[in-house]
């Protein structure tokens, strides 16, 4: 998050039209960055109002919000009336349903020559029409766990990272006199970008971050889970001295003694044990928040 007093956006107006999570996350954000917030809404709202009343209520903190029947002459009145005096127009529907209530960007570059779009979609390009959502997007880069949905909505709040990102182009491009351009952001491509590191094989079963090196793992204590993440030299010599191991090279961390070794010395302690050691000597451990449950394995733990 910025400085209070470091407002990049100040003065610019995004006008949004996006519903549901990315482009009020990416608009929320913009607005924490100086921008001017307005969002026009149908009449029935946005559906993240009535699922998740307060995440909705957060995510449009100091956002002018306006319900609009856009297929309605008056609605679409009041609609020109905002892109008029808007500098961005940030929206969240297929390139065809913008251009059937008259918003295609052709249209718009006639109509309102100062304003930059950032559309959000499914996929850039030739992807932009496909139906889809987070849980499709993360499931074709293999993001998703073995069993049940993921923990986070990692295509939509990429996308909404990459949003930002663009309104950030638009500002700059503003403010060096360049011709407004449609700035497109494809969930799919946010959801590809945060697999790049399971691509790589860095996070595959196996790989070094997949649990091939013994310092980079979750591991189970007495009473819990803890994460250890101590690649670094000093980190892995700390843990050595720890463990009662002698010095070793980095590829010896690959061996399966050296597993054994660290996850019996972790099983040997518990939560609080580990939590107090990685304080005091300066541990990249964390002791995870898992319900007990979930680590002896009972099928009724989240």
């Amino acid at each position: 998050m910025s400085s209070p007093r470091f407002r990049p956006l100040r003065g610019l107006r995004i006008l949004s039209l996006g519903l549901n999570l990315p482009a009020p996350v990416a608009l929320q954000a913009c607005r924490a960055l100086g921008a001017q917030a307005r969002k026009l809404e149908p009449p029935a709202g946005d559906p993240v109002a009535t699922f998740a009343p307060a995440l909705y209520q957060a995510l449009h903190e100091g956002v002018k919000v306006l319900r609009l029947d856009l297929k309605q002459s008056a609605g679409q009145a009041a609609l020109q009336r905002e892109l008029a005096r808007s500098d961005v127009l940030l929206s969240s529907f297929r390139p065809s349903a913008l251009q059937r209530l008259g918003l295609g960007w052709r249209t718009l570059q006639r109509q309102h020559s100062q304003l930059w779009q950032v559309a959000i979609v499914g996929g850039c390009g030739s992807r932009a029409e496909e139906a889809g959502h987070d849980l499709t997007y993360q499931a074709e880069e293999g993001l998703l766990p073995p069993a049940g949905l993921p923990r986070t909505l990692l295509a939509d709040m990429g996308g909404a990272e990459q949003a930002v990102q663009a309104v950030l182009q638009a500002a700059l491009g503003r403010a060096q006199g360049a011709r407004p351009r449609r700035l497109e952001v494809g969930l799919a491509d946010a959801a590809r970008a945060l697999a790049a590191p399971l691509r790589w094989g860095l996070t595959a079963p196996g790989g070094l971050l997949g649990g091939a090196h013994a310092l980079y793992q979750v591991l189970p204590c007495q009473d819990g889970r803890v994460a250890l993440a101590a690649l670094e030299p000093h980190f892995a010599q700390r843990l050595a001295d720890l463990i009662g191991l002698p010095p070793a090279s980095a590829a010896a961390w690959l061996r399966p003694e050296r597993h054994q070794a660290v996850a019996a010395w972790c099983l040997g302690k518990t939560r609080a044990e580990l939590r107090e050691l990685a304080q005091r000597l300066d541990l990249p451990l964390v002791v995870c928040p898992d319900a007990p449950e979930a680590v002896r394995g009972d099928p009724r733990a989240p």
